[in-house]
């Protein structure tokens, strides 16, 4: 496995999208496209229900590992005006759809979601359903810091629909949290958990990160043995992503702080086994989950799906996303907001909506997106046609077949128990825009 991952632990992308962001053609994209595409989604989608994803960017201290679009600030004065620009620009998305939506997921993502008070949740929540259905199949869940979120939070979004919370826990060793300036409790973490499972929710998840600094085979054991103890839902056990030169946090610690590429996998490897035995099963890239959780049905029905929120229970065509830096998938094209606090709500103050880039997916992209997200959510892709850019693919997984990972056989490509760890070079194998990139510079971190 060493020699493995000596060879296939190199910068690659993490496929919440195809193509990935830094190879969107904005040239060919504009409001007007976009506007178009959405209404024309909508249309074919809404009776099973659309996404939104609302960007909450705040946090009261930053945490130096963090890879997300966040503002720091002690000042909860700006919950307000945030709140109503997010309903404005709900409300410009209002206008172009020719019913009434229909509402299947939320997911309020950051920054720190609980930033913002219960009752300043109230009114966002109950603003963008207001004028909408909900799905009878609806999923709503929330990420939370467990430093800074209450039981009276956790109880006013569970009264709005809300039934998933995810916490950010990421490492209990006090050293690692000390060094990614991330640090609470075991009991806090252990508090809010049993304070939302009293509630009611019926998926808590956690999040872990396995190589960040200062982290160790017996720190990443003692954190596992702990979530195992408190027993969530779901885990996203993630590899930490070291991307300094876009994220200045993460210029707290160099390389040298950080596990080289064989112990950062002993510590995957050792993380995964420690879950699989304490009865979580892998679900997708990164995610393990509990037989009883819907995560954990949906990947055996093969329903599981796979976009900018993460995995999800099942497919919606229509994501838009809301806030600062949000990126919106209309499943043939993609939008990003602009990413600064101050300049989404000047937009928005001006009645414009604040998308400044996407992309338009051509029909290869659209190939190509397909069986990379067969092979993200399910591990295998196969096809009926034959397409130029399934063949190319093929030709550049030869060497992964010849080392086990890939299995390749009636128009069928299976990524084994084996390539699991490697999933991220499978797709990169088809990833037509990865190949033909020339540019020097570093865009994504390592794969493992």
């Amino acid at each position: 496995m060493n020699d493995l991952l000596k060879k296939y632990n190199v910068p690659g992308p993490r496929y919440t999208s195809y193509p990935t962001v830094p190879y969107w053609d904005s040239k060919n994209f504009s409001k007007n496209k976009w506007n178009q595409n959405v209404v024309d989604t909508f249309n074919i989608s809404n009776q099973d229900g659309i996404s939104l994803y609302i960007h909450l960017p705040y946090c009261e201290s930053l945490c130096t590992y963090c890879g997300c679009n966040t503002r720091i600030t002690v000042n909860h004065t700006v919950e307000e005006p945030y709140a109503n620009a997010v309903l404005k620009e709900w409300q410009m998305y209002l206008v172009k759809f020719p019913a009434k939506p229909k509402i299947k997921e939320i997911h309020l993502g950051g920054g720190t979601p609980t930033f913002f008070s219960e009752k300043n949740l109230e009114r966002l929540i109950q603003g963008i359903l207001e004028k909408s259905e909900i799905c009878s199949d609806f999923e709503f869940g929330f990420e939370g810091h467990p430093n800074y979120t209450s039981k009276n939070q956790l109880q006013k979004l569970y009264d709005l629909g809300f039934r998933r919370l995810s916490l950010g826990v990421q490492d209990f060793d006090p050293v690692v949290q000390n060094i990614i300036n991330r640090i609470q409790s075991f009991e806090t973490v252990k508090e809010i958990s049993e304070q939302a499972s009293a509630i009611g929710y019926d998926s808590i998840n956690y999040d872990l990160i396995y190589g960040l600094p200062m982290q160790t085979l017996n720190s990443i054991s003692d954190t596992i043995n702990k979530v195992i103890e408190l027993r969530p839902d779901r885990i996203a056990f993630y590899s930490y992503a070291h991307i300094p030169w876009l994220k200045k946090g993460q210029r707290k610690f160099t390389e040298h702080d950080l596990p080289n590429g064989e112990d950062k996998l002993r510590l995957y490897e050792t993380g995964r086994t420690m879950l699989e035995n304490a009865g979580y099963k892998e679900i997708g890239m990164d995610h393990f989950a509990l037989k009883s959780d819907s995560l954990y049905k949906s990947s055996m029905n093969k329903k599981l799906h796979r976009n900018f929120m993460g995995y999800t229970t099942s497919e919606t065509k229509l994501l838009i996303g809301l806030g600062v830096s949000s990126i919106s998938d209309s499943w043939v094209a993609f939008a990003q907001n602009v990413k600064t606090v101050e300049e989404y709500l000047r937009l928005i103050s001006e009645g414009n909506l604040p998308v400044f880039k996407g992309h338009i997916l051509s029909g290869e992209d659209l190939i190509i997106r397909q069986h990379i997200l067969n092979l993200m959510c399910n591990f295998e892709t196969s096809w009926s046609e034959q397409h130029s850019v399934i063949n190319k693919g093929i030709s550049r997984m030869t060497e992964l077949v010849n080392d086990g990972l890939v299995v390749f056989e009636n128009n069928k490509i299976t990524i084994t128990e084996k390539g699991r760890p490697f999933v991220r070079n499978v797709c990169m194998a088809l990833d037509e825009c990865l190949y033909k990139d020339t540019a020097q510079t570093q865009k994504f971190s390592t794969v493992v």
